[in-house]
């Protein structure tokens, strides 16, 4: 457990980190943390004394505690010339291995270290995670958003970054609140593609699954629309079916009791593959079959597509290509050679989840 100290000058840290408390300014005297945080000057001393020591803040006798940033040029024995910072989701589930391993190789077949970090889809985690890169003063940072479908408190970080000279490139998804390059696959054309598909195999009722706390979750589903729109068929509203981080278990068994009362859906469109496994798993468990009872299409082409006793229809997802990408982008981009987004045009792997209706 941290002492009271501690946690101020974790704090304090924060602030500096997120630009709150701006480099070469003052901060609040001592009096005034001490009121702020309800202890004695003693440990407000303490506090500062430890972020002196960290290289966060310096004291100019007779005139105050000012911000600093030498905590940039110690790392800690990290090389900060030569250092990417790496911040996923997760690291070792579902695409990821693959995607950190193409720009881990091709970071060093360049000279760079990598300093990894995950969020696990956590804003607090990636607030503590963006704190580590910027006191280790990397270089450049290759981030995979955090619930990016949603406000995220972090986002002053990213500024700090970009005010620092270090810059950042975002995979997967980004934060459309702000004005960061990005390399992510075209996920409107993900949804499209699979609703398609079941559309031309001779399905008129589907069902979607889509994560939406992440901007590939909404994206997704605009592609489900989208392929509606263009065959002139109404979407049934409470066809669609959504969850969070925190609520994927809860869905499918909504889907269930759903799918117990109405006959009319024969194709569901699923997020990712992981889904669509678990989706296959829940209809087993009511009696039903994929794709003799219901067709199922997963997304991200992973592992999981060929894991199950069905093979997975799926959308192509460049994985390791990616991560090479996103390598090559941001050490262009570290010797001032900024190039715009890349955008990776899936493509629909036919496999056999999807059944043909014929009239």
């Amino acid at each position: 457990m941290k002492t009271k100290y501690q946690v101020i000058a974790d704090e304090i840290r924060s602030k500096i980190l997120s630009n709150e408390f701006v480099v070469g300014k003052v901060i609040p005297p001592e009096l005034q943390l001490q009121k702020d945080y309800g202890v004695s000057r003693h440990t407000v001393r303490e506090a500062i004394a430890l972020l002196v020591n960290e290289g966060f803040l310096r004291k100019e006798k007779g005139s105050g505690t000012y911000v600093d940033d030498s905590y940039q040029r110690r790392g800690d024995g990290v090389s900060s010339s030569k250092t990417i910072g790496v911040i996923t989701t997760y690291l070792s589930d579902y695409i990821f291995p693959s995607i950190i391993r193409g720009i881990e190789q091709k970071l060093r077949e360049n000279g760079y270290s990598l300093l990894l970090a995950s969020t696990n889809n956590d804003v607090d985690q990636e607030r503590a995670c963006l704190e580590q890169m910027l006191s280790q003063g990397v270089s450049g940072l290759i981030v995979e958003p955090t619930k990016s479908n949603q406000y995220n408190p972090n986002l002053a970080y990213y500024l700090s970054f970009k005010e620092r000279g270090i810059p950042v490139v975002m995979i997967n998804a980004y934060y459309e609140e702000l004005s960061v390059p990005f390399i992510c696959v075209n996920d409107t054309k993900a949804g499209y593609l699979a609703t398609k598909h079941l559309f031309e195999q001779g399905h008129q009722h589907l069902a979607l699954i889509t994560k939406i706390d992440d901007l590939q979750g909404k994206y997704r589903m605009k592609g489900f629309i989208k392929a509606h729109e263009e065959m002139r068929t109404n979407f049934d509203p409470k066809n669609v079916y959504t969850y969070t981080t925190e609520t994927k278990a809860q869905v499918f068994e909504t889907l269930r009791e759903k799918l117990a009362r109405e006959q009319e859906v024969t194709g569901i469109v699923c997020y990712n593959d992981e889904v669509a496994q678990g989706l296959i798993q829940a209809l087993a468990a009511m009696g039903k079959r994929v794709p003799e009872d219901y067709s199922v299409i997963g997304n991200d082409d992973s592992f999981l597509s060929t894991a199950g006793s069905v093979k997975l229809t799926t959308l192509s997802h460049p994985k390791e290509e990616l991560g090479e990408a996103a390598a090559e982008w941001i050490m262009l981009a570290v010797q001032q050679e900024m190039t715009g987004n890349k955008i990776f045009e899936p493509e629909l792997i036919i496999r056999d989840s999807v059944k043909r209706i014929t009239n």
